[in-house]
């Protein structure tokens, strides 16, 4: 396995994550108090920048991971910029069931990496 080019892909899915948990949940704090139709295209101007970065990164990372461990590694790097958001951006308290989700995408990170 190529841990050059994971290290890569897995950098530019932590930057696309980013924008996709402010386009998916910052309208929630920020523009609340406006109608949905508006927070939804502020929201896509947003994804714009996620997509800008997740379609190298899977490409990228296609070359020496398979779809499945993609998609794994999209979610333990998905709930890793979550929590923290939630924690210091969001004002949300951090609750044992983060942990316990962690702990189960471990075990699918085994599964899908192992051999």
């Amino acid at each position: 396995m190529n841990f050059s080019i994971i290290t890569q892909s897995a950098g530019l899915l932590l930057l696309s994550n980013t924008f996709m948990t402010f386009a998916w949940y910052s309208h929630l704090r920020n523009w609340n108090d406006r109608k949905w139709y508006v927070a939804a295209v502020l929201s896509w101007g947003i994804a714009f920048f996620e997509y800008l970065l997740q379609v190298p990164a899977n490409r990228i990372g296609h070359t020496t991971l398979n779809l499945a461990q993609l998609k794994v590694m999209q979610e333990v790097i998905t709930l890793a910029v979550f929590a923290p958001f939630a924690y210091f951006y969001m004002q949300q308290p951090l609750k044992w069931d983060y942990l316990w989700a962690g702990l189960c995408l471990i075990g699918a990170v085994y599964f899908m990496f192992r051999g």
